[in-house]
């Protein structure tokens, strides 16, 4: 299963996805789910092997993010 991240604006999802980029880590820009908290309407998929090693970057570059896992509110 795919893993997401969401965000709250539209710049940090766009951030996230060069910080993703640079490590060479694949993502792919998609919809923010409706069920997400997100307030922007992008987020990052990515798979899940990579979740750990991304979420670390964007902790470490200071972008604000939350993983979406459906049905977790």
């Amino acid at each position: 299963m795919l893993q997401l991240f969401t965000f709250d604006t539209t710049h940090h999802a766009l951030w996230a996805e060069e910080i993703a980029r640079d490590a060479q880590i694949p993502v792919e820009v998609v919809p923010a789910p409706p069920g997400s908290r997100a307030q922007c309407n992008l987020a990052l998929e990515c798979l899940p092997d990579d979740m750990g090693r991304l979420a670390a970057r964007f902790s470490e570059s200071g972008v604000p993010f939350e993983l979406y896992a459906p049905g977790v509110h």
